[in-house]
């Protein structure tokens, strides 16, 4: 995967270095990154910056709109670049490891401590499934974990209530 991003990584610099960026280039860039790369902060960065890219490409295209379509490449180029290069100066934290409700209440954007009540995990998992659904350009798999850590969450709430 190294690799990949590497490819991308260089992709994405001479895009951005070339003076006048061929944006139907980027599109294709941005539409292979948006589909198969693993990083999630990558590929959030090229399935928002498509459609502006997608604008640019067209030959009526303003200045405005190209001048968004460089930022929004800059901002893929950024994320290659702290994929590819290493940290200088830097350790890296061990993470914490958390234990699977921690994860799904994390997963669902839900407090890691304290009570929760079903209402409110399903409005959480309600607002967190309307960007991960594959109807919305979310995956089937991240809607899927979403589910399950909700379901999860519930019969956790049950469980207790109940004992």
């Amino acid at each position: 995967m190294d690799r990949q991003f590497a490819e991308w990584k260089l992709e994405i610099e001479r895009l951005w270095s070339a003076r006048a960026p061929d944006y139907g280039e980027a599109v294709r860039v941005a539409a292979h990154i948006a589909s198969a790369a693993p990083d999630g902060l990558l590929r959030q960065a090229a399935v928002q910056a498509l459609p502006i890219l997608r604008s640019a490409a067209d030959d009526d295209a303003d200045q405005v709109t190209r001048v968004a379509a460089r930022r929004r490449l800059g901002v893929m180029r950024e994320e290659l670049l702290a994929l590819v290069n290493p940290r200088f100066g830097k350790r890296e934290s061990q993470p914490k490891l958390l234990s699977s409700e921690e994860r799904y209440r994390q997963l669902l954007g839900l407090p890691v401590d304290g009570s929760l009540s079903a209402p409110e995990i399903h409005q959480a998992w309600k607002r967190a499934a309307k960007a991960a659904h594959p109807d919305a350009g979310g995956s089937a798999d991240e809607f899927q974990a979403l589910s399950a850590a909700r379901d999860a969450l519930i019969r956790e709430v049950r469980l207790v209530r109940s004992v």
